[in-house]
């Protein structure tokens, strides 16, 4: 058996921890930029946000409503999420949870007896929101796939089911399937239920009973045939383990305003570039390869703004690094390159790739000594720094002082758990 563990809206939840004044107040979490809906309590959704809508659409009707918004805070959500997964993994063990995403986790459970697995689910509940506050909703069945039916069936009635729903026999399931239409099925989407709907193909259960030969034709080949074994009880998606080294590294954002000088673009550039040679050094990895991209306002025919079409360079470096200054100054003549002065820019972006383990980098013959070893020791020096001071109290001035580009977050609460001149304060 298989359990998906699922963090109830798990942005909000994240800002009531230390709101618990809005245990009961409809709240939203907006995205990069304050841009529209991406995380919704129930009472929000009562009341008719959509998820996805642009802020400045419901805005209006969030007054009125007294729903109260939150800016995206990922240091908050991300601190909070690796506190739920570690504690997932105490109780049940390091090769048993899989963690799918910030807010979800698979675990194995195929050890535990049928009949001790509603009571299995009742504890990893309760420990979890014991020890961390996130309220979590757990489905439990004999596949993946069937597992996260499982578990939005435990969200859809959190009072009759206890946010836990454990699918038991072969007869549970079929009704299940019956009841679930083909768009809520994980992996499905919805132009493939769109595709289905038009053959008359509505629910799981009917998805479950075609042909394996023809799933595999119109539904993606294996991916489609995984599905319809997964919807019968058959285990073909397994655990993985986690990817602790990645193969691509991307660090973007939207402008916080609209940009049109190269300056600011330069700045931005390189504040990308910084963020994502951390991250390099963090796994003990060095990349080849860079590209940097910006994205332009475009106007439509009924005078609405659009992102335009994406402006790109790529370069491969003559040796493989994660020294910020050196990426940097590969960076700054792409964005310098492919700048247009006229169009107004709305995001940028970096993605370093080619990604090798640093110890195995080839160096140059011809180089004069080994100028690697003390510019690394000048980055370990900067990430110390600013990992314990944090606010990049370090930084190269090619990212600018003041950086008037910067994302908009005028809704951001306190990173309450990764700031000491934020700790929450009580008294």
């Amino acid at each position: 058996m298989i359990a998906i563990v699922d963090c109830n809206s798990f942005y909000c939840s994240c800002e009531r921890l230390f709101r618990p004044d809005l245990l009961h107040t409809p709240v939203v979490v907006l995205s990069n930029n304050d841009g529209c809906i991406i995380s919704r309590t129930d009472e929000a959704k009562a009341l008719g946000i959509a998820m996805g809508a642009p802020f400045f659409m419901v805005k209006e009707q969030m007054q009125k409503n007294n729903i109260v918004p939150f800016s995206s805070n990922y240091f908050l959500y991300g601190n909070i999420s690796h506190r739920v997964m570690d504690i997932l993994k105490q109780i049940c063990g390091d090769d048993k949870v899989e963690v799918y995403s910030i807010d979800e986790a698979f675990i194995e459970l195929s050890h535990i007896p049928a009949k001790d697995l509603d009571k299995i689910a009742a504890a990893i509940k309760e420990t979890v929101e014991m020890w961390t506050g996130i309220p979590v909703s757990i489905g439990i069945a004999k596949t993946k796939t069937l597992a996260k039916v499982a578990n939005r069936l435990s969200k859809k009635d959190k009072l009759k089911t206890g946010c836990i729903t454990v699918i038991h026999s072969d007869s549970e399931q079929q009704k299940i399937l019956q009841e679930c239409v083909v768009e809520n099925i994980w992996g499905v989407g919805r132009a493939n239920a769109k595709k289905l709907e038009s053959q008359g193909i509505v629910t799981a259960w009917q998805l479950a009973n075609v042909p394996e030969e023809w799933a595999q034709k119109n539904l993606g080949g294996v991916v489609g045939l995984r599905l319809i074994r997964e919807l019968n009880g058959r285990p073909s998606i397994f655990l993985q383990e986690e990817l602790v080294k990645k193969k691509m590294i991307t660090t973007s954002r939207m402008f916080g305003r609209p940009v049109i000088h190269l300056k600011e673009i330069q700045e931005a550039i390189a504040t990308y570039v910084s963020r994502a040679a951390e991250k390099l050094r963090r796994q003990h990895c060095a990349a080849g390869s860079m590209s940097i991209f910006m994205i332009p306002q475009a106007r439509t025919a009924d005078d609405h703004f659009i992102h335009g079409p994406t402006i790109s360079a790529h370069c491969y470096l003559p040796i493989a690094t994660s020294c910020t200054n050196t990426l940097i100054s590969h960076a700054m003549p792409l964005a310098k390159k492919i700048f247009i002065q006229g169009p107004v820019y709305k995001k940028a972006g970096v993605i370093l790739g080619d990604i090798v383990p640093d110890n195995v980098i080839q160096q140059n013959l011809f180089a004069a000594g080994d100028p690697a070893k003390n510019t690394s020791a000048l980055m370990d020096m900067i990430d110390n720094v600013n990992f314990s001071m944090r606010n990049d109290v370090l930084k190269f001035a090619t990212t600018g002082t003041r950086q008037f580009w910067k994302m908009k977050q005028e809704h951001r609460s306190l990173r309450f758990t990764t700031r000491w001149e934020e700790l929450k304060e009580i008294g």
